[in-house]
Protein backbone atom coordinates (compact mmCIF):
# COMPACT_ATOMS: atom_id res chain seq x y z
CA UNK A 1 0.00 0.00 0.00
CA UNK A 2 1.09 3.55 -0.71
CA UNK A 3 0.25 6.97 0.61
CA UNK A 4 0.00 9.63 -2.07
CA UNK A 5 0.30 13.22 -0.89
CA UNK A 6 -0.41 15.87 -3.49
CA UNK A 7 0.03 19.60 -2.98
CA UNK A 8 -2.05 21.42 -5.60
CA UNK A 9 -3.57 24.82 -6.36
CA UNK A 10 -6.88 25.29 -4.49
CA UNK A 11 -8.97 25.95 -7.60
CA UNK A 12 -7.93 22.55 -9.01
CA UNK A 13 -9.36 20.56 -6.08
CA UNK A 14 -12.74 19.79 -7.68
CA UNK A 15 -11.12 18.72 -10.97
CA UNK A 16 -8.75 16.36 -9.15
CA UNK A 17 -11.47 14.96 -6.87
CA UNK A 18 -13.77 14.24 -9.83
CA UNK A 19 -10.96 12.63 -11.83
CA UNK A 20 -10.05 10.41 -8.87
CA UNK A 21 -13.70 9.43 -8.39
CA UNK A 22 -13.75 8.33 -12.06
CA UNK A 23 -11.06 5.73 -11.27
CA UNK A 24 -12.85 4.64 -8.06
CA UNK A 25 -10.64 6.46 -5.56
CA UNK A 26 -13.31 7.34 -3.03
CA UNK A 27 -11.45 8.20 0.17
CA UNK A 28 -9.08 11.07 0.75
CA UNK A 29 -8.17 13.67 3.33
CA UNK A 30 -8.00 17.30 2.21
CA UNK A 31 -6.23 20.07 4.13
CA UNK A 32 -5.77 23.74 3.42
CA UNK A 33 -2.06 24.47 3.69
CA UNK A 34 0.34 27.28 2.90
CA UNK A 35 3.80 27.05 1.44
CA UNK A 36 6.19 28.07 -1.27
CA UNK A 37 8.79 26.57 -3.55
CA UNK A 38 10.22 28.16 -6.64
CA UNK A 39 7.16 30.38 -6.76
CA UNK A 40 8.58 32.30 -3.75
CA UNK A 41 5.41 34.28 -2.99
CA UNK A 42 4.35 37.60 -4.43
CA UNK A 43 3.72 41.24 -3.57
CA UNK A 44 0.21 42.57 -2.88
CA UNK A 45 -1.25 46.00 -2.26
CA UNK A 46 -3.52 46.62 0.77
CA UNK A 47 -4.85 50.10 1.54
CA UNK A 48 -2.05 51.66 -0.41
CA UNK A 49 0.70 49.72 1.33
CA UNK A 50 2.71 47.08 -0.46
CA UNK A 51 3.50 43.89 1.42
CA UNK A 52 5.05 40.52 0.64
CA UNK A 53 2.98 37.32 0.76
CA UNK A 54 5.58 34.64 1.49
CA UNK A 55 3.33 31.60 1.88
CA UNK A 56 0.83 30.86 -0.85
CA UNK A 57 -2.44 28.99 -0.23
CA UNK A 58 -2.40 25.38 -1.43
CA UNK A 59 -4.47 22.24 -0.90
CA UNK A 60 -2.95 18.98 0.34
CA UNK A 61 -4.59 15.68 -0.61
CA UNK A 62 -3.73 12.48 1.23
CA UNK A 63 -4.80 9.20 -0.37
CA UNK A 64 -3.93 5.63 0.62
CA UNK A 65 -4.22 3.10 -2.20
CA UNK A 66 -3.15 -0.37 -3.27
CA UNK A 67 0.19 -0.63 -5.06
CA UNK A 68 -1.48 -1.71 -8.30
CA UNK A 69 -3.52 1.52 -8.48
CA UNK A 70 -0.57 3.84 -7.79
CA UNK A 71 0.49 4.73 -11.34
CA UNK A 72 -3.07 5.45 -12.47
CA UNK A 73 -3.69 7.60 -9.39
CA UNK A 74 -0.54 9.64 -10.01
CA UNK A 75 -1.38 10.09 -13.71
CA UNK A 76 -4.90 11.29 -12.88
CA UNK A 77 -3.70 13.80 -10.28
CA UNK A 78 -0.94 15.09 -12.55
CA UNK A 79 -3.30 15.55 -15.48
CA UNK A 80 -6.15 17.14 -13.51
CA UNK A 81 -3.95 19.51 -11.47
CA UNK A 82 -1.80 20.67 -14.40
CA UNK A 83 -2.01 24.32 -15.51
CA UNK A 84 1.46 24.61 -17.01
CA UNK A 85 2.31 27.53 -14.75
CA UNK A 86 4.74 27.69 -11.86
CA UNK A 87 3.24 26.50 -8.59
CA UNK A 88 1.20 23.57 -9.97
CA UNK A 89 2.41 21.50 -7.02
CA UNK A 90 4.08 18.23 -6.11
CA UNK A 91 3.17 14.59 -5.56
CA UNK A 92 4.87 12.54 -2.84
CA UNK A 93 4.59 8.74 -2.52
CA UNK A 94 5.46 6.81 0.64
CA UNK A 95 5.07 3.22 1.78
CA UNK A 96 2.37 2.33 4.31
CA UNK A 97 3.18 -0.53 6.67
CA UNK A 98 -0.17 -1.03 8.36
CA UNK A 99 -3.69 0.42 8.43
CA UNK A 100 -6.32 -0.23 11.09
CA UNK A 101 -9.94 0.89 10.85
CA UNK A 102 -10.78 2.02 14.38
CA UNK A 103 -14.50 1.17 14.24
CA UNK A 104 -14.21 -2.46 13.06
CA UNK A 105 -10.61 -3.44 13.67
CA UNK A 106 -10.20 -4.30 9.97
CA UNK A 107 -6.62 -4.06 8.78
CA UNK A 108 -4.68 -3.15 5.64
CA UNK A 109 -6.57 -3.46 2.31
CA UNK A 110 -9.89 -4.13 4.06
CA UNK A 111 -9.44 -0.93 6.07
CA UNK A 112 -8.91 1.40 3.10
Amino acid sequence: MKKVEAIIKPFKLDDVREALADINVTGMTVSEVKGFGRQKGHTELYRGAEYMVDFLPKVKLEIVIDDDALDQCIDVIQTAAHTGKIGDGKIFVTDIERIIRIRTGEENEEAI
